[in-house]
């Protein structure tokens, strides 16, 4: 599965998005989880404390998370390319026949604000539906607001509780038909 995208910006340069199918236990993806973990760990350490994430908490709580629910037959990782570079993930898995999840939605800093989130996510959401998914749900924090903002404007609808996860303080979901 290829996703692109071409944007125009007032520079005459083009950018190129790609977004490709990655095993979720490839040394990129462990990469790019180990940036989107420590990134929404440090920020809720941050606000909630004060200080960034204890670095022996970062290794144990980033290794104890394999991410082998996005592995296929049931799951899917994506990794978004800007201009032939790493730069994002999003991934799905089946949490039942018709229910996806949409998980590790995540743009590195320099990257975002280009698009690729909604392509991230756009693309999952094919993931899900080749899948057999007919909704798909996810769940994050308040202070991930600029996070909260994009699922709106995609078009995703608060909802009841879907998990008992301690971070996660709103759900949404989205029909796929």
């Amino acid at each position: 599965m290829t996703h692109e995208s071409r944007e125009s910006h007032t520079t005459p340069t083009t950018s190129v998005w790609s977004v490709d199918e990655e095993p979720y236990d490839s040394p990129l993806a462990t990469a790019l989880w180990r940036a989107y973990y420590t990134e929404v760990s440090d920020r809720w350490y941050l606000l909630h404390e004060g200080h960034a994430t204890d670095p022996e908490e970062l290794e144990r709580e980033v290794a104890a998370d394999t991410g082998e629910y996005l592995a296929p037959p049931g799951g899917t990782l994506l990794v978004a390319r800007y201009g032939g570079v790493p730069v994002g993930t999003a991934g799905v898995r089946l949490m039942d026949a018709t229910t996806a999840e949409l998980k590790r939605v995540f743009v590195l800093t320099e990257a975002r604000g280009k698009g690729g989130a909604a392509l991230l996510v756009t693309a999952a959401e094919d993931a899900a539906r080749a899948l057999g998914a007919e909704r798909i749900v996810l769940d994050t924090r308040g202070d991930l607001v600029e996070a909260r903002a994009l699922y709106a404007l995609l078009g995703y609808e608060e909802s009841a509780p879907h998990n008992d996860d301690e971070y996660a303080d709103h759900w949404f979901t989205k029909r796929l038909a």
